[in-house]
């Protein structure tokens, strides 16, 4: 599969946010690699590097890549997409054998043949759970791109993943940038040990510009392209893009609300795909703890506060998150915390190193992938809520055997 290109997602005058990224900057320095132990990677030898493949090598997928090379303890080796272009522009990149790389929908398959340590799933997320169970199958550990799944049954299929990855030794990481961010990190410590003592309510909100088209549409392979647009491919955008404000709101939660009631539209971005420009609603927690969302992916004509926002309002203070912008708690346990105006990048190359270091000294617990599956249902949640113009209980989320099925007729196997 493919990942759209990286496209604007505020106004030049804002910065901060961008399609995938807020403006990276500099970058940390990539961890130095480390010396393997055999026993730990199926297929390597001792001062070997990990033999990874690459699933999905769209502008996404060869940024990934890049900083998988330049971690030192990776080597490229195998690399699957549907377009024949992307694979090779990838595959030349990072010297990939024209005999390792695969197309079609099927190509992760054939990727999965290879003796390969790990892979990185980079597809649209429609594709990701089955792809995932795959590549445990296959014994790879796993580092997958946000979100999981489209629908409650592939989040059961991750979960069911990651514990049979577990039980094989297998690691297995989903990248999410806050959660790897030293800021966020002490921030959201300090409110789990009652900074801002008891929550009164909290706002969750993604404000961004519209997202550039791929490809014109029109064609099964300008859809896929396009995919981000695209509600069954992409689960709409609360669930591919308002996934951040949504995951630092049930993090700092620490649980699953109790039910939502949202809404949303798609009145301004009509040119393309099927998929909702925004959402507005509530996710209503235990102890009478509301918090409110709001989404757009269209023109704000230079309205303020844009980009990934989170604010959680105690009787003692008050945690202000941005990404790539301040972190802060205000009151009576102040933490000035600070600025990372590179996360995007810099979160990566954490987790690209933690990755590394969970499969050389052998950890097993995949403490990323629970707590990314909720976030997931939470936005699943918001999504049927607005769909279906109704409040809907968490419980009758968790207990969803409705499967988001796409039509792919027409595109090559």
């Amino acid at each position: 599969m493919t990942e759209r290109k990286k496209t604007s997602l505020v106004n030049k005058t804002n910065t901060q946010l961008n399609r995938r990224a807020f403006i990276a900057g500099t970058g940390a320095a990539a961890l130095s690699f480390t010396v393997m132990k055999p026993e730990l990677v199926c297929g390597a030898a001792v001062n070997s590097k990990i033999k990874l493949g690459i699933i999905g090598c769209g502008s996404r997928g060869i940024w990934l890549a890049d900083l998988f090379q330049k971690h030192g303890g990776y080597e490229i080796t195998a690399v699957a997409d549907y377009f024949q272009d992307k694979v090779d522009k990838c595959g030349d990149k990072y010297n990939v054998s024209p005999a390792r790389r695969y197309t079609g929908l099927s190509g992760y398959k054939k990727l999965l043949e290879n003796k390969l340590d790990a892979v990185a799933i980079i597809t649209p997320p429609y594709f990701r759970p089955e792809q995932a169970a795959a590549a445990v199958e296959a014994g790879c550990h796993i580092f997958a791109a946000k979100p999981v799944a489209v629908d409650v049954p592939g989040c059961n299929s991750l979960a069911a993943s990651a514990k049979k990855a577990a039980a094989k030794q297998l690691c297995f990481i989903v990248d999410f940038q806050t959660r790897a961010d030293k800021f966020y990190l002490e921030a959201v410590k300090r409110v789990h040990n009652g900074a801002i003592g008891t929550i009164a309510f909290g706002e969750a909100t993604y404000h961004c510009n519209r997202l550039s088209i791929n490809a014109n549409p029109g064609t099964p392979e300008a859809r896929l392209q396009n995919w981000v647009f695209d509600k069954k491919l992409s689960g709409d955008i609360i669930t591919e893009q308002n996934i951040h404000a949504l995951d630092v709101a049930s993090w700092i939660m620490n649980k699953p609300p109790l039910y939502a009631v949202v809404t949303g539209g798609r009145k301004v971005r009509v040119d393309v795909g099927d998929c909702r420009d925004h959402f507005v609603g509530l996710f209503q927690y235990a102890d009478n703890v509301g918090i409110t969302f709001s989404s757009r992916q269209f023109n704000g004509h230079g309205s303020k506060p844009d980009g990934i926002r989170n604010r959680m309002f105690g009787d003692k203070g008050v945690l202000e998150t941005q990404y790539g912008g301040q972190v802060i708690i205000r009151g009576k346990n102040f933490y000035r915390g600070g600025k990372s105006p590179a996360i995007y990048k810099d979160s990566v190359i954490i987790n690209v190193a933690t990755f590394h270091k969970d499969i050389i000294e052998s950890r097993f617990d995949n403490s990323t992938v629970a707590p990314s599956i909720r976030s997931n249902l939470v936005t699943i949640l918001g999504r049927t809520a607005a769909y279906q113009n109704r409040l809907v209980s968490w419980e009758e989320i968790v207990n969803s055997k409705e499967t988001i099925v796409a039509d792919l007729k027409g595109l090559k196997d």
